[in-house]
């Protein structure tokens, strides 16, 4: 309310009226643009809810855009080029961890066969980003850049192997009236994580993904966090 309030004390009944008069109004405006809000809100919601993947399929999503990008990946890179999709694997494998740990994980404990895969987890999300944190402070023409992405890669295999080949089955065997509710989970939470990363997210897909490659495809995945990172903000809005 931008008006400001003067002491009703003293008045005349017809001033007193009037200020009742412009708080109504003012009240009301404001109580119809937060139903409205709420009812796009709703709506966003439940389009979300319908395009959001089971969370075992988000995750292999995840894995085949980070495979994607280590594919592309080459020594004789123009170094703004490598850059931006070493960058964009950062990212992605970033929140990625954070969704698993936050999510995925905790769903997981309890279910049999899947103690000793989840024990090794923690150690090698650490590893990750320790390899993470020192590639974004080297520059693509260091000497030890492209060993070091290497390394990363390599630890990376290894952990999509285990998730791939032993968590995921046994997340739909033991877990299917689970996995929709956890997918809607971790895209809201997928949203939030990006969120302050949008043009990061969206430069560094399209540097590394020309359109017109097969990988592009694969970027899509990205992209999808923007346009529901879009619709989300939409809600916020009004």
């Amino acid at each position: 309310m931008n008006e400001s309030i003067e002491p009703l004390s003293g008045q005349d009944p017809a001033r007193i009226e009037q200020h009742i008069d412009v708080t109504r109004q003012q009240i009301n405006r404001t109580l119809g643009e937060l139903e409205s809000r709420l009812s796009l809100r709703r709506r966003l919601d439940e389009v979300l809810d319908r395009m959001t993947p089971d969370i075992t399929r988000m995750i292999r999503l995840d894995h085949a855009h980070v495979l994607a990008a280590f594919r592309r990946f080459r020594a004789f890179l123009p170094p703004e080029r490598k850059r931006a999709l070493v960058e964009n694997v950062c990212l992605a494998l970033t929140i990625h961890a954070e969704l698993e740990e936050e999510i995925f994980y905790p769903a997981m404990r309890g279910v049999p066969g899947t103690a000793e895969v989840l024990e090794k987890s923690g150690p090698e999300h650490e590893e990750m980003r320790a390899l993470i944190h020192t590639l974004r402070s080297m520059d693509p023409l260091d000497a030890s850049y492209d060993l070091t992405f290497k390394k990363l890669i390599r630890n990376v295999l290894h952990h999509v192997a285990d998730e791939e080949t032993i968590l995921l089955p046994l997340a739909e065997e033991r877990l299917p009236d689970e996995l929709g509710r956890l997918g809607r989970e971790m895209m809201r939470r997928r949203i939030a994580l990006l969120r302050p990363h949008a043009r990061e997210a969206a430069v560094t897909t399209a540097r590394p993904f020309p359109l017109g490659t097969a990988a592009a495809a694969v970027a899509a995945a990205t992209l999808g966090w923007l346009l529901l990172r879009g619709l989300a903000g939409g809600g916020r809005r009004g």
